[in-house]
Formats: C-alpha cells, sequence, structure tokens
C-alpha cells in the first residue's frame, strides 16, 4: 500500500481511532483525527503524542470532507455509518475502510478470525493461546486487547493474527481475506445499528466474502442461520457441532471431542477434561479445535491447551464462594443470547443481576429462562423496565429494582443462601453506566471483594 501523502481523516479517537492515527502518520500521510466528544474525553498525553508528530485533530463536531478533499476514511468501531463525512464519502466513492481493513493490507501475519455473536473472546483467547503453546508466533487483538493496526506492520509471514472482529469492524471491510475465518452463531444483536436481523448477518458474512478454496471457513452446524452461510462460500467449509455426530467435522461422540476427517474419527479430548464449562464454551472449544486443526496443530497439542485453558475475564469469570455463596462476573453477556448461555451452565439457584442499555434486543426469551432458572432477579440501568416488563409476560414476580451496583450486590448477598449462584449477566451494553464492559465487570469484583471482607 501507498499511503505516503495520503490525506486520511480517521474517525474515532479511542483505542482503535489512535493506533489507527499513530500509524498512518508513521507512513507519511497526512493525518486528521476527529472524534463528535470533545477532547477532555480522552487521553490527553496520547493526543499531545499525536499533535507532536503531526496529527491534526478536530474535536466536537465531524468535519466538511468535501473542503478537505479527503482520500480515505478510516472508522473505529463505533462510529456509525449514517454520520454526514461516511455518507459524503460513499457518495463520492472516497474509500471508508475498518481499522481492521486498513491493518489486514499492511501486514504479512496470517489471519485468524473469528466472529459471531456470543462467544468470539473465548475462542480467540483460546485460539490464540493454543498457537502460543506450540511455539508460533501469535498476536492477540483486534475487537479485544490491542487494536490490528498497532502491531499489522512489525507481524512477519511466519506469525499469525488472531483476531476478535465485530459486525461494526467487518460492514466496513472491502478486501479483507483472512486464511481461517470463523463464525460461532447469529442471533439479533446491535439492531439498533444494523435495523434488522438480515443486515446483522449481511455484516457478520463480510468476513469470508474474500475467501477462495485456499482459505477455510468454519461454521456452526447447530445453528440454523450460520450453517446456511455455507451457500454462499468459495472457501472450503468445515462445520462444528455439540449436538449432532457429523460425517465430517468437529463434533461431541461418547464423551470425546472428536475430529472426523477423510473418514477417519480422531478423538482429541474427553470433554469433562476440557477446562472451560458449560455447552456455549464447548463450541467455543470445537471451533478453535478446528481453526487450529487446519492450520496444522497436533491433537495432542490441543488436547494440552483445551485442558489448561482457564477462560477470559468477564466471560463466567468465578469472582469468590463467600458463606457458600459462588459470585460469578459474566459482564460480557452484553446480550440476551449470551445471558441464557450464562445461566445454563449451572444447575445451581441462580441470583441474577441483569440490565443496562438495550441494543435493539427482544427480551421474552430471556425472561423465559429467568422463569426457569431464576430464585431472584435484579434489575438496573436503562433496560430494566424492558427486562420487567418481558418477566411480567412470563409470569415470573421475583424481582427487584435498584438504583446502582452497590445496592445490587448488597440485595444479591442478602438473598442468597448457601448453594447459590450469584450472576452478573447483563443482557444489555454497558454504555448507560459504564464505558465499557470490562470496567461494569471490574466494579462488580471489586464490591463484591469488598461485601466479602476482602478488600
Amino acid at each position: 500500500m501507498i499511503l505516503q501523502g495520503k490525506k486520511v481523516l480517521v474517525i474515532g479517537a479511542a483505542r482503535s481511532g489512535t493506533a489507527a492515527a499513530n500509524f498512518l502518520i508513521d507512513e507519511g500521510s497526512v493525518v486528521y483525527l476527529n472524534d463528535i466528544k470533545n477532547r477532555e474525553n480522552f487521553n490527553q498525553l496520547d493526543l499531545q503524542k499525536l499533535e507532536q508528530k503531526g496529527v491534526q485533530l478536530i474535536f466536537g463536531a465531524h468535519p466538511n470532507i468535501e473542503s478537505m478533499e479527503v482520500d480515505l476514511l478510516v472508522l473505529s468501531p463505533g462510529v456509525p455509518l449514517t454520520i454526514m463525512p461516511i455518507k459524503t464519502a460513499l457518495a463520492r466513492n472516497i474509500p471508508v475502510w475498518s481499522e481492521m481493513e486498513l491493518a489486514s493490507r499492511c501486514t504479512r501475519a496470517t489471519q485468524v478470525v473469528i466472529t459471531g455473536t456470543n462467544g468470539k473472546t473465548t475462542t480467540t483467547a483460546l485460539i490464540g493461546q493454543i498457537f502460543a503453546d506450540v511455539g508460533r508466533g501469535v498476536f492477540v487483538g483486534g475487537n479485544i486487547g490491542f487494536p490490528f493496526i498497532s502491531r499489522a506492520k512489525e507481524l512477519t509471514d511466519q506469525d499469525i493474527a488472531v483476531l476478535e472482529a465485530s459486525s461494526f469492524q467487518l460492514e466496513t471491510t472491502d478486501e479483507f481475506k483472512p486464511k481461517v475465518a470463523v463464525i460461532l452463531n447469529l442471533t439479533p444483536d446491535h439492531l439498533d445499528r444494523h435495523g434488522t436481523i438480515s443486515s446483522y448477518i449481511a455484516a457478520k458474512a463480510k468476513i469470508f466474502a474474500n475467501q477462495d478454496k485456499s482459505d477455510w471457513l468454519i461454521l456452526n452446524w447447530d445453528d440454523e442461520e450460520t450453517r446456511e452461510l455455507a451457500k454462499k462460500a468459495f472457501s472450503q467449509v468445515i462445520y462444528i457441532s455439540r449436538k449432532h455426530s457429523l460425517k465430517e467435522g468437529f463434533c461431541v461422540e461418547d464423551g470425546f471431542l472428536v475430529a472426523k476427517i477423510n473418514e477417519k474419527s480422531i478423538p482429541i479430548v474427553k470433554t469433562d477434561d476440557i477446562s472451560i464449562k458449560g455447552g456455549h464454551n464447548l463450541e467455543n472449544a470445537l471451533a478453535a479445535t478446528a481453526a487450529c486443526w487446519v492450520m496444522g496443530v497436533a491433537s495432542e497439542d490441543l488436547r494440552k491447551t483445551l485442558v489448561s485453558f482457564a477462560g477470559v475475564p468477564h466471560r463466567l469469570e468465578r469472582v469468590l464462594i463467600h458463606n457458600g455463596v459462588e459470585y460469578v462476573n459474566d459482564s460480557k453477556g452484553t446480550n440476551p443470547d449470551a445471558s441464557i448461555k450464562a445461566l445454563e451452565a449451572y444447575d445451581n439457584p441462580i441470583i441474577l443481576i441483569a440490565g443496562g442499555k438495550n441494543k435493539g434486543s427482544d427480551f421474552l426469551l430471556f425472561a423465559q429462562k429467568i422463569k426457569e432458572k431464576v430464585k431472584a432477579l435484579i434489575l438496573l440501568g436503562q433496560a430494566a423496565q424492558d427486562i420487567k416488563e418481558a418477566v411480567d409476560k412470563v409470569g415470573f414476580t421475583e424481582y427487584y429494582m435498584v438504583e446502582d451496583y452497590s445496592e445490587a450486590v448488597l440485595k444479591a448477598g442478602s438473598l442468597a443462601s448457601n448453594g447459590d449462584v450469584v450472576l452478573l449477566s447483563p443482557a444489555c451494553a454497558s454504555w448507560d453506566m459504564f464505558s465499557n464492559f470490562e470496567e461494569r465487570g471490574e466494579l462488580f469484583k471489586e464490591l463484591v471483594k469488598k461485601t466479602a471482607g476482602q478488600l
């Protein structure tokens, strides 16, 4: 890519935006970094360093790109495509890329990319750990950890970039072409952004749009929307399933995770020996196994990591056990389907803390699962009323409305008995009260530890 002298507008001044601006200015581009928020909302030291390098900062409003004569727009994931600079750029055939598209054009690394509504972070981290454990050079990032562009150019053709990709990042890709693409599942999410489930799925499907027969696409057979995407693929498709015995693919048979390849059935690991628990995590383990298998990782090496990998923070993360009550942080449960899977992971009585910012979700199926699994429900945040109305419809009445997380944790402790699980799984985004789900989860853990006298 020739970026020298190109005028580039980077929209969004958080992590991926500042990383993109840093990369572009180092490549000799003329860089403008813009955010609708005021400058005071961002890390001032980072901004000062960018200014010193020559990046021009525009805060508080979006610029008129017609007068700027920009050659390229690079977007952070949260930037909606409806804002005027993007509409103008698209109308004038000015390229509009996600930071991930930019990075993929500037790297020599082999890319293994994971998307889906739920399970992305765990699967991405697990794949990264498998490659690290066998001594491969690996970068894990994208929608988690560090932006891809922060390391893209320094990675070699011997390295593997394991990337979590959101629908926001994928919808503005153009030539993006991972060697291995994984789609875990597709359920309604981010409909406030995409409008319809069809648009959401179309954004996700861009992960394999440019793949060919030399590439791999891993799909979840158990998820109908995901399975159907095989009809649009030009790459080699491999299915995973935890519910069906597949003729070809990766599935569960007789208590083992097995690879069924070329009419051979190869046991990888006992499902009971896999460290991450729950049916959804078994799907994640299957997907990770398939992705690493096609990249040449041996079955014994796969088994070793599957047995040792303990999971990721904020996804069914045990905080502590106090007075016989287990406290679990599932702050990454940011939609109803994720929280349904969290509820299904436990047989104990559950005190559930839920609520936050609704992303356009319907909570009725979530409410039905609450009625089936939950002893008491504690609601807070913008979507508290929406969830209350859903549980009212299914006849669940053991709910309590609270104002903040301090009150939620205290209430949960007062309702819980020996053997219960206090589960934070909000089924909503965190943006009504927090900057991200990590901040929400960290506060929950801190409050739990204070309640237990450990802080």
